[in-house]
């Protein structure tokens, strides 16, 4: 298996970090080799260099390689992967997972195009994470490969979450920076902050943008920033925190909301990527449109005064999360896979 390094901070990382807690190298063989890690461009060349030569030792030894990718310089770097597994006979599953690949494939000039058809066509098994994406590449791939294998969370040990939830306390989980709408949550906040001072923004995060950082510190008195967090860390404050925000310009299908859902917050988010298809609107979280700062303002102060519509939505996001969205169910799905296309 190809993707990020398991170190990273990232959606990517996270799933295949899941996959393993689920236990995944105990039902297949796997070697994870990671292709890029955090740092200079110069750490990040040499990182994939290496991953390169490492997988090309060893990859005949193994029957699948499942590729997980992005958009952007993502594609480009497991394009080579994906080519070179096709050279000597592999079956091949590529895992999209870019919330922005649609608006980025048009951006490109036609023999870029012509090479990104190329690459997911080399696909035995083309998985996506929502039926929006299944819906742009049956337009430039077999659609007979494509399967959908949304995002998913486990659902081991989640009973209690329906506990009294403090609704002045707000969640935001992913990196800090433009495109994950941190300015017009910082906005929203002001407003809120000044009607309700006991209403407090938890970032956890890391600064992907630098501006930001300040900020934050002038709005310390309510927005609070504590880096990336995980495991027993992120749990408790998933449990603590009334709401879940996630005001991205775009996603594909992100954990942070399925994790929100199934913790029981009020899951507040904009329209885009599959997040329509995991919320509801005004039944198992709220929807909003990206850049609309009154309507993120508008969203929060309803879960805020109204306890009872909160409560409605904490548990329909609960129900949600654990039927459609566990991480255990879609992890047999995927060794399911990997069977048909050996013909096991």
């Amino acid at each position: 298996m190809i993707g990020p390094d398991r170190s990273v901070h990232g959606g990517i990382s996270g799933l295949v970090n899941g996959y393993y807690d689920a236990g995944i190298d105990e039902k297949i063989e796997l070697k994870y080799i990671g292709t890029m890690k955090e740092g200079t461009k110069l750490k990040k060349l040499m990182v994939a260099f290496m991953a390169y030569a490492r997988f090309m030792l060893c990859v005949g030894k193994y029957d699948i390689v499942h590729v997980n990718v992005a958009s952007d310089n993502s594609f480009w770097r497991k394009a080579f992967f994906i080519e070179y597994a096709k050279r000597h006979n592999k079956k091949i599953v590529i895992h999209q997972h870019g919330g922005n690949i649609e608006e980025y494939y048009e951006t490109l000039d036609e023999k870029r195009k012509e090479r990104v058809r190329s690459v997911f066509g080399m696909a035995d098994v083309l998985l996506v994470l929502t039926d929006k994406l299944y819906g742009f590449f049956e337009t430039i791939v077999d659609k007979e490969k494509i399967q959908i294998l949304p995002n998913g969370v486990s659902t081991r040990n989640v009973d209690g979450r329906e506990a009294e939830k403090d609704y002045t306390k707000i969640l935001f989980l992913g990196r800090i920076c433009r495109n994950k709408g941190i300015s017009e949550l910082l906005e929203a906040m002001d407003e809120i902050h000044g009607e309700n001072p006991e209403v407090t923004l938890y970032l956890g995060g890391i600064y992907e943008e630098d501006e930001y950082i300040s900020e934050v510190e002038k709005r310390a008195s309510y927005v609070k920033a504590l880096g990336w967090i995980m495991g027993a860390q992120k749990d408790e404050l998933l449990d603590k925190c009334g709401i879940l925000v996630l005001p991205s310009y775009f996603e594909g299908f992100p954990l942070s909301v399925i994790e929100g859902m199934l913790h029981g917050c009020a899951v507040i988010s904009t329209d885009v990527g599959g997040i329509p298809e995991a919320i509801e609107d005004g039944v198992s979280g709220i929807l909003i449109k990206p850049k609309d700062v009154e309507g993120l303002k508008k969203a929060i102060k309803r879960v805020v005064s109204d306890k009872e519509f909160a409560k409605s939505l904490s548990a329909c996001g609960i129900k949600t999360a654990k039927e459609k969205y566990s991480l255990e169910k879609n992890l047999e799905k995927l060794v399911e896979i990997y069977r048909k296309i050996q013909n096991y």
